[in-house]
């Protein structure tokens, strides 16, 4: 009976917690993702729309198709890959929702090592 009566308040708590998931709100639209190489903050500005995303990086653009697979999760596909490396396309999952941004996990589709970010509108 203490087993239970100490779950109790415990599930209680965990139940409260019930992280934002809006990511209709973010399938178009202007977005940056800033982030660290070598200590260096470096940004990347994209727009998407319906089933493409554009990139601009360091100066140079990218197109990419979208291929959402649920509300929440999507894969990218470079159009015009120019190595080995951008031929492999990266899975994309939104974890959580603010009004103008999300948080999110990706990595290259197969793999199990996974990075997280976070995307901000821009427009």
């Amino acid at each position: 009976m203490k087993k239970i009566l100490f779950l109790f308040p415990v599930l209680a708590l965990v139940s409260c917690y019930n992280a934002e998931h809006n990511c209709k709100d973010f399938k178009n639209g202007k977005f940056k993702f800033e982030f660290k190489v070598n200590g260096v903050k470096k940004t990347t500005f994209f727009e998407r729309k319906d089933n493409i995303e554009i990139e601009t990086f360091d100066g140079k653009t990218d197109t990419s198709t979208v291929r959402w697979v649920s509300d929440c999760e999507y894969v990218l596909q470079k159009k015009h890959p120019k190595n080995m490396a951008e031929e492999k396309a990266i899975s994309m999952k939104i974890l959580t929702t603010s009004k103008d941004s999300y948080t999110f996990e990706f990595g290259m589709v197969g793999s199990e090592e996974k990075q997280r970010g976070t995307v901000t509108r821009v427009d």
